[in-house]
């Protein structure tokens, strides 16, 4: 039997005919997106993964970032929006779009293009792991604020001078640019990007968020909201994450990223 079949217990104990169909449309779909069946215990994992509730009344807000993602940039600067007007447990956490992709059938040449992309991933997790996550935090945004300052395919000599300039910002030791030629960090990298893609399962993307312990790919957002639609916008999706049963909401972009972010009057409480 299937891995998607033996996970059928879960939550759902219907049996038969119908079940079986299910249980192999769901084991093609997973093949067409990584090339072969889930391995063993994965479905199990995800599920475990998701168990984990965070109750409070302050917002828990995880941020899974691959730095050179345009739209993990724009949700960032969402946050920050919405830090500006409520209190946040607001956390950042590097991923890899690297490894998010490295078992799906992806084109050759766009893989490739993630291999030589790698390195600002593997910077933000230096910083962490020697001078912790709002470290990390402070680098992100002045990065950010050098790459996204329009819409473009910057080049890896610009994301490498990105990284050293923004470690010049965040008065961090430049030495830590070294880290993008380097595979020293990658088992830290690839613990913290588990630790964001698992919960969500093999239809993640960028940006990762966890909102009070449930996860999801998104949101997916073309501009950064400002003000009070900031606001609403967070107050929605946290009433959506809160639901068990919701999956998903989805529709085709038609246009690039606007990620031009100046932040707006208001003192951030996160």
């Amino acid at each position: 039997m299937t891995q998607v079949a033996d996970a059928r217990t879960m939550h759902n104990d219907q049996t038969g005919a119908d079940r079986d169909l299910w249980d192999q449309v769901t084991t093609r779909y997973y093949a067409d997106r990584t090339g072969g069946p889930p391995a063993a215990g994965f479905l199990e994992r995800t599920e475990s993964a998701r168990a984990a509730q965070i109750a409070g009344t302050t917002p828990r807000v995880d941020l899974y970032v691959d730095p050179v993602c345009p739209y993990t940039w724009v949700v960032a600067c969402w946050l920050r929006e919405v830090a500006q007007r409520r209190t946040l447990d607001l956390r950042y956490h590097v991923m890899s779009l690297l490894m998010l992709n490295e078992h799906r059938a992806v084109d050759e040449t766009y893989r490739a293009k993630l291999g030589e992309l790698t390195g600002p991933s593997r910077v933000a997790t230096a910083v962490v792991a020697h001078h912790g996550p709002e470290a990390f935090r402070a680098w992100h945004s002045a990065f950010g604020e050098r790459i996204f300052d329009h819409w473009r395919y910057p080049s890896t000599a610009e994301y490498r001078a990105a990284s050293t300039e923004a470690l010049v910002a965040a008065g961090l030791p430049v030495t830590l640019a070294d880290a993008a030629d380097s595979a020293t960090y990658d088992a830290a990298l690839r613990r913290s990007h588990d630790e964001g893609t698992v919960p969500v399962g093999i239809d993640g993307g960028t940006p990762v968020l966890h909102l009070d312990g449930a996860a999801f790919f998104g949101p997916v957002l073309n501009a950064v909201p400002r003000g009070d639609d900031a606001v609403r916008l967070f107050d929605g999706i946290r009433l959506l994450t809160g639901c068990r049963d919701f999956f998903e909401l989805k529709r085709t972009r038609t246009s690039p990223p606007d990620v031009r972010y100046r932040p707006t009057d208001g003192k951030a409480r996160s």
